[in-house]
């Protein structure tokens, strides 16, 4: 299934003189991670608080969202490009993603009229699809990051819905659609996480069994 996220390798490799240059300057992974949780929050306050009566802060999103991605990138590649990998690191990496991820995707309450479950219950299979993709690692297969609404989908979605509703060329019935629309698909990428890491799980299994037979 087709994902943002298979561009990574291209956008890593566009960013790493400057992953080379930050490490130079002693940031660490870990200060990145932070940092981008921290700008998370304001930007989500921002517009949470002042896309009521100024709605082209609604722009904000598109434009943060797509820093973040950078910053998520960059931090990925100090820790592993640079021996920098760390259990705190490891668990700052998946809980900041989420609060931030949570709070950003809050902020659209700032859309006049807009109902309250579509957004809760977007936000809440958002984190799951989170989850179901960190659960990989817990029957032995990798982190999954499987699509169609992984984290850099997601960052697309919200970042649209910014620049349409920063437009005022949509309102809150188009908004509630597309979060509904987002969160089948976020459905549909759960559902896809646990497949691929049960069927990952089953032919380590199988391998395990032939090389026995093998002994």
């Amino acid at each position: 299934m087709a994902s943002i996220y298979a561009l990574k390798g291209r956008f890593q490799a566009l960013l790493r003189p400057l992953v080379r240059r930050l490490h130079a300057l002693g940031v660490s992974a870990n200060q990145v991670t932070v940092a981008a949780a921290v700008v998370s929050l304001a930007v989500a306050a921002a517009v949470g608080w002042g896309a009521v009566a100024r709605p082209w802060l609604f722009a904000l999103l598109p434009l943060w969202m797509f820093l973040r991605m950078a910053m998520n990138a960059i931090d990925g590649m100090l820790a592993r490009e640079f021996g920098q990998q760390s259990r705190l690191g490891a668990y700052l990496n998946e809980l900041c993603d989420v609060v931030s991820d949570s709070a950003l995707y809050l902020s659209l309450f700032a859309v006049p009229g807009l109902a309250a479950a579509p957004l809760f219950v977007f936000v809440l299979l958002a984190a799951l699809t989170e989850y179901a993709g960190v659960l990989g690692l817990m029957v032995g297969a990798p982190r999954r990051y499987d699509g169609p609404m992984g984290k850099s989908d997601r960052a697309f979605g919200i970042g649209l819905l910014g620049v349409l509703l920063a437009g005022g060329w949509i309102g809150a019935a188009i908004t509630e659609l597309a979060l509904v629309l987002m969160g089948l698909m976020c459905v549909w990428t759960v559902a896809r996480r646990v497949r691929a890491g049960l069927r990952h799980d089953a032919a380590q299994d199988s391998v395990g069994q032939r090389q026995g037979e093998q002994r």
